[in-house]
């Protein structure tokens, strides 16, 4: 089956020319050159992916992000002619799935492209469970497993891990790591979310001191990375 892409962006040369690259690849690429057309073709006619520039004449590409990842989970691959490295963390904060600057190798767009779009199909057991790489966790036991190994973790611990899997990829700061811990007795979950994650890596990393698998941000918070051994 052609997978469909939804390009927006308002380079109108640039544009062309990924849908043209795209295309001799199989896919079906439809071109957006405002942020508020593309929200609408993905609202009536939901894509495979989408890749988004990050600066367009009408909404903000954050806002265009923001705004579809609200409702959708599609796969977003976010394009900027910007250097900020607070762009590429405020861009996968928000739920962009990957990001690269401009300009670009097409080879490079496309092994990305492949890349979200093999991320997003990624299989969950029949028994809810969420395997990435030798990493298992099952929610309705409560108990994630490293390999042959059962890991020891609170129900606290348990529960801040589930968040982070969740969300692949995307970074969550500690206030959104609190927020979303709300209904847990906040009081015994200690006041720090990093003594937690620190417990947590010292179960499913091979080696905590170089983690791999929930990987800090500085001065943003913490991912959970999507593709593991």
């Amino acid at each position: 089956m052609t997978e469909t892409i939804l390009l927006i962006e308002d380079d109108a040369r640039l544009a062309e020319m990924v849908a043209d690259y795209l295309g001799g690849f199989g896919f079906a690429v439809t071109i957006a050159d405002m942020g508020a057309d593309g929200i609408d073709r993905h609202t009536q006619t939901p894509f495979d992916a989408i890749i988004l520039d990050l600066m367009l004449p009408d909404i903000d590409g954050l806002e265009v992000c923001r705004t579809i990842k609200a409702h959708d989970a599609v796969p977003i691959l976010m394009l900027t002619a910007k250097g900020d490295p607070m762009d590429r963390i405020i861009g996968l904060e928000i739920g962009a799935d990957d990001y690269l600057p401009k300009p670009f190798e097409p080879r490079e767009l496309l092994a990305r492209l492949r890349a979200v779009l093999r991320r997003g199909k990624k299989p969950v057991a029949d028994n809810g469970a969420l395997t990435f790489g030798r990493l298992t966790i099952v929610p309705d036991a409560l108990m994630a497993r490293l390999g042959e190994r059962e890991c020891n973790l609170t129900a606290h611990q348990f529960n801040l891990l589930m968040i982070l899997a969740q969300a692949p990829g995307r970074v969550l700061s500690r206030d959104t790591l609190m927020d979303r811990l709300k209904g847990t007795d906040l009081d015994v979950f200690d006041r720090s979310i990093d003594v937690h994650i620190s417990r947590i890596r010292a179960e499913i990393e091979d080696d905590p001191k170089q983690p791999r698998r929930v990987i800090t941000v500085r001065g943003a918070g913490y991912v959970f990375a999507r593709e593991q051994d």
